[in-house]
């Protein structure tokens, strides 16, 4: 189903599941340049600095959403950068 998408594509793709399977506004996910959404359970950020926030690259975030790369793996090696409550998203993932 994901064969043939951009980087772009499955970028956006996975972060619609990581919403549909843990739905909330505790946990900002960011993959610049593409999107950034708001997911897991939890208290609402509305403006300024989110309270908890998810960033790594698109490469990364394909990766870890489809199972090629661990969560563990990615956050040891720098690939991803999690600060705050609730940022371990390893409960979730894979998304495939």
């Amino acid at each position: 189903m994901t064969d043939g998408l951009s980087d772009k594509e499955l970028t956006k793709l996975y972060l619609a599941r990581l919403v549909e399977k843990a739905p909330g506004h505790a946990v900002e996910v960011r993959v610049p340049p593409y999107a950034a959404i708001q997911a897991v359970e939890g208290g609402r950020h509305t403006r300024g600095t989110p309270r908890a926030v998810v960033e790594t690259d698109p490469a990364t975030w394909i990766a870890v959403a489809s199972g090629q790369l661990s969560w563990d793996e990615a956050i040891e090696s720098g690939r991803i950068r999690a600060s705050g409550e609730r940022t371990d998203l390893s409960a979730y993932l894979p998304l495939d």
